[in-house]
């Protein structure tokens, strides 16, 4: 045993039943964050089901039937007859000769996502797999010995099958695993928890290899971020509209009454609150009209807030459902052989979500760019610069920001290219059309990278504003969201670098 820090108690969190109900996206952030627990379900229904459908297997085989994956090679030697000895060698293979991935790691957040979403589909019972491999997922989880997992190398079609082959191998004690800040032989990680390595069965590999629980996974937490982010948005413009001194009822209800799209009325009422309308009184603005980044930020988050019901709605199912290949109908034994591992339900949903979010930062790089140009900020110095009169020439305050900011925004844009058209063949033919799913879901993670951070940069700039105007004009949003940030980031006086500045916004 290695020496080991003396752990701090474990805290009783909120539990996730796997089996006993449909887990929701909510649930796979919270484990995947560390603010709730698993364990798989122990009711005798639930445990009947799995074994009926691996008992419907096992007659299969019994009966010398041909099943995929299990009496044939794999893919387009799908014609390769697998008998005797070979079919028990099989499985530890295909979980080798796929550790091929490539690039950064998934976090470990990403990484736990994936393992619970994996999870989470065996548990529906048609994939024929012992209820030690779903026991065994879990105890990665409760244990945090989290895969090492690649994040390049999966066309979404197939399923995940590299990136999954890592989740396979670790509960094999095979590869490299986080646990406790460190990297190490999943071997030795597993005997130091007190779990044994797990021999896989016929099929058991390609049931955990076999299905779209990578994408679908960080599809989960992209989900969750984005929801996070259209709020933010919201009340970014409320800022916005507090320090530029702009007209409020652009934000009316009546006017998305109007052209009644959800989203775009969800925002309007979360702007209307911030910026305290009810409470203000009539009177004529610096422009009848303000510029489009402002009046029409609700038409423009909106789309987004109206993409996300969908796109949850496909993860949600994808997450829940059964997507490997073969299934086994746990009710008849019969052997079906389809193409459930395909994703284009989450690459669609990544292609939208990810389009919107782009759209956003977007959005908030203008408004910036209303706040720093002294034709646009209605009084407020050029770039926001909070130096003395006398020692403002010698100052640039945002103007860097600004830079900064466009940068993010133009790579958050380009990474908007949807990911499902670049479909191509691979393996001998025989994957001839994939879903690029997990680019999908890759891709919509940097946009939101790249977004959160424009929104920080942002944030910090209404926030000097809201100094320069003294707080005059400024109402709920601004007041609340201007307390929070200089409790860690004093004004800008001077210029000085802000890199540590963005940081902690995106920390806090």
């Amino acid at each position: 045993m290695s020496a080991e820090q003396p752990q701090p108690p474990r805290v009783a969190l909120p539990e996730v039943v796997v089996g006993a109900s449909p887990v929701t996206i909510e649930q796979v952030a919270a484990v995947a964050q560390g603010r709730a627990s698993v364990r798989v379900s122990r009711a005798p229904e639930f445990l009947e089901r799995l074994r009926a459908g691996r008992a419907g297997l096992l007659r299969h085989l019994e009966a010398e039937g041909v099943v995929y994956g299990v009496t044939t090679g794999f893919g387009d030697s799908c014609e390769t007859d697998v008998r005797g000895d070979a079919i028990a060698e099989l499985p530890r293979n295909l979980v080798r000769f796929h550790g091929c991935g490539v690039g950064e790691p998934f976090t470990e957040e990403q990484t736990a996502a994936i393992v619970l979403t994996r999870l989470a589909s065996l548990a529906r019972g048609y994939s024929a797999v012992r209820i030690e491999v779903l026991e065994g997922l879990a105890r990665l989880l409760t244990e945090r010995v989290l895969p090492v997992v690649p994040s390049q190398g999966s066309v979404g079609a197939s399923g995940d099958l590299t990136p999954l082959s890592y989740v396979a191998a670790a509960l094999c004690g095979e590869r490299e695993v986080r646990w406790r800040g460190r990297t190490l032989p999943a071997a030795q990680a597993l005997a130091e928890v007190g779990l044994e390595p797990l021999s896989l069965e016929p099929k058991e590999s390609l049931a955990l290899m076999n299905g779209t629980s990578a994408m679908t996974g960080i599809a989960c937490l992209a989900l969750v971020r984005a929801q996070r982010l259209a709020r933010w948005a919201a009340a970014l413009t409320a800022l916005t509209s507090d320090v530029l001194q702009g007209e409020p009822r652009h934000f009316d209800a009546r006017l998305f009454a109007a052209k009644p799209h959800p989203g775009q009325a969800l925002c309007a009422r979360w702007i209307r609150e911030d910026v305290e309308l009810e409470k203000r009184r009539a009177v004529n603005a610096q422009r009848v009209q303000d510029r489009y980044s402002v009046r029409c930020a609700p038409h423009v988050v909106g789309v987004l807030l109206d993409v996300l019901p969908e796109a949850r709605r496909f993860v949600h199912t994808e997450l829940n459902g059964a997507n490997d290949n073969p299934l086994v109908d746990p009710e008849t034994g019969d052997v079906l052989h389809g193409g459930n591992f395909y994703g284009g339900h989450v690459c669609h949903a990544m292609d939208a979500v990810k389009t919107q979010v782009a759209n956003v930062a977007d959005l908030l790089d203008r408004q910036l760019a209303l706040l720093c140009h002294p034709g646009t900020n209605h009084g407020l110095p050029a770039n926001l610069v909070g130096a003395p009169a006398a020692e403002v020439a010698a100052h640039h305050g945002f103007k860097a920001m600004q830079i900064t900011a466009s940068a993010l925004t133009a790579e958050a844009l380009k990474a908007a290219m949807p990911a499902s058209v670049f479909s191509r063949s691979t393996e001998n033919h025989n994957q001839d059309k994939v879903s690029m799913g997990t680019i999908a879901a890759r891709d919509c993670v940097r946009v939101l990278e790249l977004t959160e951070a424009v929104a920080a940069i942002h944030t910090l700039a209404c926030v000097q504003a809201v100094d320069l105007r003294e707080g005059r004009g400024c109402h709920r949003r601004s007041r609340s969201l201007h307390e929070q940030v200089r409790r860690f980031v004093p004004v800008n006086r001077a210029d000085r670098a802000m890199d540590d500045d963005i940081r902690q916004v995106l920390a806090s």
